[in-house]
């Protein structure tokens, strides 16, 4: 279990609420310009900051929030406000926008799909001329594309400053979303068609199970709405007026993904209902039969009850064709409710 927020800390207090991965922080420093490249991996935050070179654009991300000392130095070394630290290191946020006076941050969640929805607590930093970034190590990111970017010198990204670099980031982002929806997208057709096919409890339970998953990816996407809303209203100097209307596709991009979600999430509970439904139906038929060879056999019962009873002056008893037409009156009556109830069309 992930240890808890301290109870009675005092605010702006560091504690890890993830799972402790006892790995070593992993810094990745890249610089760069528009004729400029460089990228470096580093183990150690000094040796990371003596190799900075002056007048480039900086992207330092670092692959681990567990060791809170390190974040102190961060902090320390960049005047990041205790709050700011504490929110990295309590990597169950809801995403977020906060502007501060020499930079401003952005908290939201990378995911991933495999069997379920993963995501890990994405913390970006901007400064003036850098972006620090935050991520927990689980051997990934989203970020392949935008390095690549970086290092061929592709699009505009390496002829803007760092609030371009801070976008491309979110931007890359939410597009792991769609790509994730795509994946949710098509478990859900297929769990349709099965349902509709065969209704088994297996069925049912990749239908709760996923119903589950997109409540949570709801819970991760509504916010990013209200959180780049802000950044776009913020009047901070560090995102640039030339920046603002790629934010605003970003945002385009969020509702686009919060309308998928929402589409999903009424199409599955259809589906679940779908399933009841259905579970229903094929009760009411076994139901339905039941009640029909009810019907036709309680009349013959009764009969073959009267003419049970051990009593001696039962005329019929001694007649000689007392058992034959005893068979006929009860063949008779079975047959007539047979040919009623098809003229009801209830069999």
């Amino acid at each position: 279990m992930s240890p808890k927020k301290d109870l009675g800390a005092p605010p702006g207090t560091i504690t890890y609420t993830g799972d402790n991965k006892g790995d070593r922080i992993k810094i990745t420093l890249i610089e760069y310009n528009e004729t400029e490249f460089f990228e470096q991996d580093f183990y150690d935050l000094s040796q990371c900051i003596s190799s900075m070179k002056p007048n480039l654009v900086k992207w330092i991300n670092v692959e681990g929030v567990h060791k809170t000392e390190m974040l102190e130095k961060i902090g320390k070394l960049y005047d990041i406000h205790p709050l700011t630290l504490e929110d990295i290191a309590h990597v169950d946020q809801r995403p977020k926008f906060e502007d501060y006076d020499n930079y401003v941050v952005a908290i939201m969640k990378m995911i991933n799909f495999t069997d379920k929805v993963e995501a890990e607590q994405l913390s970006i930093v901007l400064f003036e001329n850098m972006v620090i970034s935050f991520q927990e190590p689980f051997g990934g990111d989203a970020f392949d594309i935008i390095r690549t970017r970086l290092r061929q010198a592709k699009g505009r990204i390496r002829k803007c400053g760092a609030d371009y670099l801070a976008y491309a980031l979110m931007d890359a982002v939410v597009d792991c979303y769609f790509h994730v929806i795509e994946k949710i997208g098509d478990i859900v057709e297929d769990i349709e068609e099965e349902i509709i096919a065969n209704t088994d409890a297996k069925s049912l339970l990749q239908l709760y199970n996923l119903k589950r998953e997109m409540i949570g990816l709801r819970k991760q996407v509504w916010p990013m709405r209200d959180m780049i809303s802000n950044m776009v209203r913020s009047e901070t100097k560090l995102i640039n007026p030339s920046t603002d209307i790629y934010l605003r596709d970003l945002q385009d991009h969020v509702i686009r993904i919060i309308d998928t979600v929402e589409t999903y999430r009424d199409l599955l509970s259809g589906v679940m209902d779908i399933y009841l439904s259905t579970n229903a139906n094929k009760m009411n038929e076994v139901m339905k039969v039941l009640t029909i060879m009810s019907s036709i056999f309680i009349p013959v019962t009764f009969v073959a009850g009267v003419y049970g009873m051990n009593f001696d002056y039962m005329p019929e008893l001694h007649s000689p064709y007392g058992y034959a037409i005893t068979w006929g009156v009860m063949l008779s009556i079975m047959i007539g409710l047979v040919i009623y109830f098809k003229k009801k069309k209830w069999m």
